[in-house]
């Protein structure tokens, strides 16, 4: 029985849609409210009511144009046509086929297209046929899962006899996106009802999934009902045979514990009442583990244990020389503490801070100090610790919060009085979270710390007995508040005598044990430790000392493991080379003779102190001072000081006064790759640039530091044991120092002072007097000589009569 085919027009108004893409046998409701949206309708209401619906490809778009939708859309019949009270049009119209645009009329007033309608095929090949089934099989499935799905709609599915129908009405019923849906109203019959295939297949996995999901919970949640109710229920049982179940047991061990605590009043009051609140608390409450941790850590804690103190001073004095070599005013400061001590009972514990390079034995001497005291010994390192809450803790409203360093450091020491070391306090950072520093002063302060709060515990605790280490390797960055609450005690470099008794009595044993030639007796003699010493080592303390020790035995080791019969038992100084290579470092003078421009300065830094040779030298030019060698600002201005006085001083080296329009002055102080900064090499480059200045040459065993004034005044400077110490090291003969520094020489070692010749000045012209050398004799010639500067020779005019001689001291 053939049907009869509806002829549709050619020409039919276009309604663009936003993000709507309508389907044939598809009912819908649409608001019309553009304005040529409302003239497209109207002219649809006027003729047969039939209009194209198209959908936007942008519907961000509000006046489209027709590159603005896309090309395949459908016709639809209006139905009725309502007016809501925001004046938009309520319309309800049907789909009824798919039509295609193929060109505009016009645009204006509304979009007006000529169209071509595709009717889809009616024959149901095998193919269509297997499609058709597994469809509607699949949507049978969807349907029952998704439970969207009206009956009546599910119906029309079901009677679809028309292949096209089908998927029509059934992609009706499915999430699909707009380019989704608009990809269905462009397929033919048999591409359209795979894609609905493959989509309904996607949709009944998810749906599988959310409901195995639901199941799942569904489950936990009964299962965790039925836990809570059989519990209620166990707990009425055990109350009505007199027994008690775990949280009550639990409940009770706490409360044993805390009785046999012998915690302080205000801290036993606080446990007892967090346990009241654990004791009410339902069983699966998350609070509850909060609630068991901080009672753990209230009982962990040492609130009232403490070890006794060894006040046998000499048997502490032993101790303290057994572990280190040396460190005479550290020794003797925790001397002083165990006298008192032993007086007073009740005396508070010392806050100390050991200040000195890597290496002299800072951390290690505060382990001894614990094992001289007979204290526990606890150590934490403050290095890189940036959060303020890394000292004073998380307050328990936090997830994962724990009480701060010092807490936990107390907890791990077991008693009230350990020796607690705060190891690299000078490298505290400080950012948005707070500044660790800050945090510090409770505890470090002798009148603060016997009530110290931790965040997390929220109770005082005392540190007063506690005796405090902090160790740092330069104090410039340490607070001044922080610096005021501790005891200063300088740890400077060890001299080559130190370091030979160190390596003879602890390092070499250390390594011979280390690398297990304990059996086979290894030595090294004296003469070849002080040559390890003095050329292949330059530190102010012991560790690379002790890395070439340490090669020396493995190498040694491992000629003994390998059966080598010529594996040496002793170890001298010529076979050095043999193990460790050619020397690194030049010992003896930091020159090898006299030389114009070129003065030896003292230098400290946290390393310890070292020698470091000025240069200067003058070339053709207008004035300028040229700086190298990463010098710092302070030492620029100290560079512009010395150039200030030199010119102040022309004539008196005898050179022209007018000699800085004619030369450049260019001062280098190597190394070049290492940064400086200080004022106390004013001295040293003013002495390099009036020997570049006037060609007298400067002593080869005569270096120097000081602070220069315009006037020429020699001002004092700092780590002046670090610096002698270094010059002795270095071979130097004569030092020579700021007058106000004499006051100083007190903590320069004995053995150093009798080594050394010293010179303390007032005044620059004192210091020229000593380091420079009379110039070289002149040869007879009419012309002025030229002074004798730095190679290339610069002539500078000198004046007629003779210069007068300096000042005598």
């Amino acid at each position: 029985m053939s049907q009869t085919k509806t002829v549709y027009p050619t020409q039919l108004p276009v309604l663009a849609l936003k993000g709507v893409v309508v389907l044939p046998h598809m009912p819908i409701a649409l608001g019309v409210g553009r304005p040529k949206s409302v003239r497209a309708l109207e002219r649809s209401l006027e003729s047969d009511r039939l209009l194209a619906l198209v959908c936007q490809r942008d519907e961000n778009v509000e006046d489209p144009k027709p590159e603005d939708l896309y090309e395949w859309g459908v016709v639809a019949r209006v139905l009725n046509v309502g007016k809501q009270p925001d004046g938009v049009l309520q319309v309800m119209v049907e789909g009824l086929v798919r039509v295609h645009l193929e060109g505009f009329v016009h645009t204006d007033p509304f979009l007006l297209a000529h169209v071509r309608t595709v009717e889809d095929p009616t024959e149901r090949t095998l193919e269509i046929e297997a499609l058709m089934r597994g469809v509607t099989s699949q949507f049978e499935r969807y349907a029952r899962l998704s439970r969207t799905v009206a009956p009546e709609a599910y119906m029309a599915v079901m009677n679809a006899e028309e292949p096209g129908k089908l998927a029509d009405l059934v992609a009706q019923h499915l999430p699909l996106k707009t380019e989704e849906r608009q990809r269905v109203l462009e397929l033919d019959v048999t591409s359209r009802l795979e894609f609905i295939s493959q989509v309904l297949a996607r949709e009944i996995n998810i749906l599988d999934l959310e409901r195995k999901i639901q199941n799942r919970v569904r489950k936990s949640m009964e299962k965790s009902q039925r836990e809570y109710y059989l519990k209620e229920q166990m707990k009425a049982i055990q109350q009505e045979l007199g027994e008690k179940d775990e949280r009550q047991a639990e409940v009770e061990e706490y409360r044993k514990k805390i009785e046999a605590a012998n915690l302080p009043e205000p801290v036993k009051e606080k446990a007892l009442e967090e346990l009241g609140r654990l004791e009410k608390m339902p069983p699966m409450v998350a609070e509850a583990v909060v609630v068991r941790t901080y009672l753990d850590w209230i009982l962990a804690l040492p609130w009232s244990v403490r070890t006794e103190d060894r006040l046998d001073i000499p048997e502490a004095r032993k101790i303290l020389d057994e572990d280190h070599y040396g460190l005479e005013k550290a020794k003797e400061r925790i001397v002083e503490y165990l006298a008192v001590r032993k007086l007073s009972p009740q005396s508070k514990g010392p806050i100390l801070c050991f200040v000195g390079p890597p290496g002299v034995g800072k951390t290690s001497l505060g382990r001894s100090i614990a094992r001289a005291l007979g204290r526990k010994f606890v150590r934490i390192s403050l290095g890189g610790v940036r959060d303020e809450a890394e000292i004073r803790g998380h307050r328990r409203t936090y997830v994962g919060a724990l009480p701060g360093r010092i807490i936990q450091g107390m907890k791990t020491a077991g008693s009230k009085n350990p020796v607690f070391m705060l190891d690299e306090i000078d490298k505290l950072g400080m950012d948005f979270r707070g500044d660790p520093s800050a945090a510090l002063l409770e505890a470090l302060d002798p009148e603060q710390n016997h009530a110290f709060s931790d965040h997390y515990l929220e109770l005082p605790f005392d540190l007063s007995e506690v005796m405090f280490i902090c160790t740092a390797n330069v104090l410039d960055t340490i607070p001044p508040a922080l610096r005021d609450r501790m005891e200063v005690i300088r740890f400077p470099g060890y001299i080559e005598q130190e370091k030979l008794g160190i390596a003879r009595h602890f390092l070499v044993p250390k390594q011979r044990k280390e690398n297990g030639l304990a059996e086979f007796g290894l030595q090294i003699t004296d003469a070849a430790l002080r040559r390890i010493i003095r050329e292949y080592t330059r530190e102010a303390g012991v560790r690379n000392l002790e890395r070439e020790i340490g090669t020396i035995c493995r190498k040694v080791a491992t000629l003994v493991a390998s059966g080598d019969p010529k594996a040496p038992k002793r170890v001298t100084a010529k076979m050095l080379h043999r193990f460790l290579g050619p020397p690194k470092f030049r010992y003896g003078l930091a020159e090898k003779q006299d030389e114009v421009g070129a003065a030896t300065g003292l230098v400290w830094a946290e390393t310890g102190g070292d020698i470091v040779t000025v240069e200067a030298t003058l070339v053709k030019g207008n004035g300028k001072l040229v700086l190298t060698g990463q010098l710092g600002e302070v030492m620029k201005e100290s560079a512009n000081a010395a150039v200030s006085y030199v010119r102040s001083r022309s004539r008196r080296l005898g050179v022209d006064e007018d000699w800085y329009s004619k030369f450049d002055v260019h001062i280098h102080v190597p190394a070049g790759a290492q940064p400086k900064e200080g004022p106390s090499a004013g001295i040293t480059m003013a002495t390099a640039l009036a020997s570049a200045l006037s060609g007298r040459p400067v002593r080869k065993d005569v270096a120097m530091t000081g602070e220069i004034t315009l006037r020429g005044k020699v001002l004092p400077v700092g780590g002046l044991k670090e610096k002698v110490i270094a010059a002795h090291r270095a071979g130097i003969r004569t030092v020579i120092l700021p007058k106000e520094n004499e006051r100083d020489m007190h903590e320069i070692p004995e053995n150093v002072r009798r080594a050394l010749r010293f010179r303390f000045v007032e005044h620059m012209d004192e210091v020229l007097e000593e380091a420079l050398l009379p110039a070289p004799v002149k040869p007879a010639s009419p012309e002025p000589p030229p002074a004798a500067l730095e190679v290339p020779r610069i002539p500078v005019e000198l004046p007629q009569q003779a210069p007068p001689p300096p000042p005598q001291a």
